[in-house]
């Protein structure tokens, strides 16, 4: 069964500060605890704010590090999960629940995109 990446993509600017309500992180157990029982999720977790990233980037055969926080991103990558389902339309069901369980004020985006086997 294939496997899918969803990126989930926030606007740091615009998240709320005290980050997500207890609220939502009840909604977003449920859920996990649903898609672990059906065995579609396979792994999932939160990202640091950029502030506490690096980037590393090759660019004309030169290595450049640079640290955090990255000013010219919009959206970053404020988390992920992997995900097994039977083809990208269960995917992203399965990613539509995701975001549905956030309220109204977030501003998300999930990117989604299948694992290619070696």
């Amino acid at each position: 069964m294939p496997r899918y990446l969803s990126m989930i993509r926030i606007d740091e600017n615009n998240a709320p500060a005290e980050g997500p309500s207890e609220a939502l992180m009840q909604r977003m157990g449920e859920l996990i605890e649903e898609m672990t029982k059906a065995g579609v999720l396979l792994d999932t977790a939160g990202l640091g704010p950029t502030a506490q990233g690096t980037r590393v980037r090759w660019e004309g055969g030169q290595l450049s590090v640079t640290d955090g926080p990255f000013t010219e991103s919009k959206e970053v990558i404020g988390g992920y999960s992997i995900l097994q389902a039977k083809d990208m339309a269960e995917a992203v069901e399965w990613t539509k629940r995701f975001l549905k369980v956030h309220e109204e004020y977030w501003t998300v985006t999930c990117e989604v995109r299948e694992i290619q086997e070696p």
